[in-house]
């Protein structure tokens, strides 16, 4: 059984616990639990599992190979020990151990605490938090336990233990169990690890210990919770985010720009090893950082309506459903396919998050999660049910325009500004979305290629005259010379390729069209210079990227993975476009209407 499956079998256990403590917190009027948290932390820990399927082979595998060839005892006599109930025993300590020194390590230098500070986002502390775990701490994580590799700690000893480790630390995440007495004081319990979490000047960095609190007394770094100063959670850099992808690379994010703003060569190395919150001082002179105050600590809870509420809830169920169905499969499934259904499980999950915060709509969500999903049945040659579900983004996207609140729909907004927009810019862009759905069902059966490319080429000419709303034809003669010489010469490749000769007329046109219909869309953004302009002008080369990819793939030569690489960059083109047509009409529309609501796109 591997890691995978044996997490599967735990689930059940985490949610029951889950469940009970939220129970009992409410029984006792102190409930600890928010929605929109515990979905995120219950992501990152579903996310943290599924990349795991990958950076497993780097960890198991790096170990293994120092075990085989560096391992001071041979391995035979090794095995022999080490699988006895007193080496099994010391195995387990020897890694709580290398645990507790990769733990401290994780909060006194940079680049290690920008994977372990996923774990610390959360302002809540309880049993999902536990659940909250870093997509990239495997990278470079597998180094601290290079010693038992080198004593010969077998890598089945070394997996096992590893996951007692993990499993142990589940507990102590909840506030609900006081501190337990002699317990706390050779054990990792609740009362310890509340300190570990806090950001409290006296707690912070404390109680690095996975089941031993005893090496923190050894070396130094143990504090007792102190009842009189309760435990203040999060990170003192604030996430303020419910997008899982961000959480994995914020920090990151912040140690490569101080690397590249900082003049110094020395310090842009420096800053990836000095401990957390070290900026090179030319960095912190120009970008200034406001020093930490505990007392102006906000909790991060933007507003969700009832309605977004509880599609993230179903929505969420759903995606671990899916979650666990690949976990327990996973380790069967070829590399190419695994990774597909990763990246359409990972939209999914963006998708909830972005809908928590407020920075799309319910059926902006479902039209990503279902654009995923139809890539990743396609990709990874599952045709009957690709063929049921092929429809289902367009026929998402249609009701999203269609509907008289396509942005406000479930985000708790009050009232619409879309009510106001132009029939006229909704008709067109309704006619380009119906135009792509009916090449997408054209496309579905052999011998409908020509109907298909007809019904797109008809969706382009209605997008491009949506696009000349307000700004005119081609305002930006450079955009229209760039996109019909990158039309141009596709074509040409796509002649010497082996283009059907009855096919070079309609080809012809369809590839005219399309680099208009790019040419409008950069020259719009160039005019009204807006991000929601750049957006459908990405989207418009979006297009372009797609239906080169699939006129290679059918006429020239076969591409790997092809309709993975087509229909990603085809729903890319769709989505950009049409949500950022829909921003960009509530743009306008607010700055020509006084007292018009808000948008809250973060």
């Amino acid at each position: 059984m591997s890691p995978s499956q044996i997490i599967v079998l735990a689930a059940p256990v985490f949610f029951l616990l889950i469940a009970l403590e939220f129970a009992w917190g409410v029984r006792k009027g102190r409930n600890t639990y928010r929605l929109a948290d515990a979905v995120n932390s219950i992501s990152l820990g579903m996310l943290s599992q599924i990349s795991a399927v990958f950076t497993r082979l780097l960890r198991v595998g790096l170990y293994t190979a120092v075990y085989a060839s560096v391992s001071l005892v041979p391995l035979e006599e090794a095995r022999a020990f080490w699988t006895t109930w007193p080496g099994w025993l010391l195995a387990l300590v020897f890694y709580d151990f290398c645990y507790y020194w990769l733990h401290r390590m994780g909060h006194e230098v940079a680049v290690l605490w920008a994977a372990h500070v996923v774990h610390h986002q959360s302002q809540a502390y309880n049993l999902s938090t536990a659940l909250r775990q870093t997509s990239s701490g495997a990278l470079l994580g597998w180094i601290f336990y290079l010693p038992m590799a080198i004593a010969g700690v077998p890598p089945l000893v070394f997996g096992i233990v590893a996951l007692v480790d993990l499993l142990y630390q589940y507990w102590v995440h909840t506030e609900h169990v006081p501190k337990l007495g002699w317990f706390d004081r050779w054990f990792c319990s609740p009362s310890n690890h509340r300190v570990h979490h806090a950001v409290n000047d006296h707690y912070l960095d404390k109680n690095y210990g996975g089941i031993l609190i005893f090496w923190d007394r050894l070396f130094g770094t143990f504090r007792d919770e102190d009842l009189a100063e309760p435990c203040v959670y999060g990170t003192r850099g604030a996430l303020n985010s419910w997008d899982p992808l961000w959480a994995n690379a914020e920090v990151y994010w912040a140690l490569a720009k101080d690397a590249w703003h900082t003049r110094r060569w020395a310090d842009k190395l420096r800053v990836w090893f000095k401990p957390p919150g070290w900026r090179p001082a030319d960095v912190a002179q120009r970008f200034p950082k406001p020093a930490f105050d505990i007392t102006r600590v906000q909790t991060y809870q933007p507003a969700i309506s009832p309605a977004a509420a509880w599609f993230a809830a179903l929505n969420f169920t759903v995606l671990l459903g899916g979650v666990i169905a690949f976990l327990w499969h996973a380790d069967t499934l070829p590399l190419a396919q695994a990774a597909l259904w990763f990246g359409a499980l990972t939209a999914g999950l963006w998708a909830v998050g972005a809908v928590t915060q407020a920075r799309i709509t319910v059926a902006e969500a479902l039209l990503i999660q279902a654009a995923a999903l139809v890539t990743a049945t396609s990709a990874a040659g599952l045709p009957d049910l690709y063929r049921v579900i092929k429809p289902l983004p367009m026929l998402i996207a249609i009701f999203l325009v269609a509907t008289d609140d396509p942005l406000a729909l479930g985000s708790g907004q009050k009232g619409s500004i879309f009510r106001k927009i132009a029939p006229s810019g909704r008709l067109w862009l309704l006619a380009a979305l119906a135009g792509s759905l009916a090449g997408d069902v054209f496309l579905l059966f052999p011998g409908y290629f020509v109907a298909g490319l007809v019904a797109f080429l008809l969706a382009h000419v209605a997008y491009l005259v949506l696009l000349r709303g307000g700004v005119g034809w081609f305002p930006s003669r450079g955009a229209l010379a760039a996109t019909l010489g990158v039309g141009a010469a596709m074509y040409a490749f796509l002649w010497m390729g082996g283009l059907p000769a009855g096919l070079r007329a309609p080809v012809a046109a369809y590839v005219g069209v399309i680099a208009l219909m790019a040419a409008q869309a950069i020259g719009r953004a160039t005019v009204q210079r807006d991000a929601a302009s750049w957006t459908v002008a990405v989207g418009a080369g979006c297009f372009l990227l797609s239906d080169s990819l699939l006129a290679t793939n059918k006429f020239v030569m076969p591409l790997p993975l092809a309709p993975f690489w087509v229909l990603s960059s085809y729903y890319a083109a769709q989505l950009l476009i049409v949500s950022g047509w829909l921003r960009g009409q509530g743009v306008a529309r607010s700055e020509i209407q006084p007292g018009a609501g808000s948008l809250r796109f973060q």
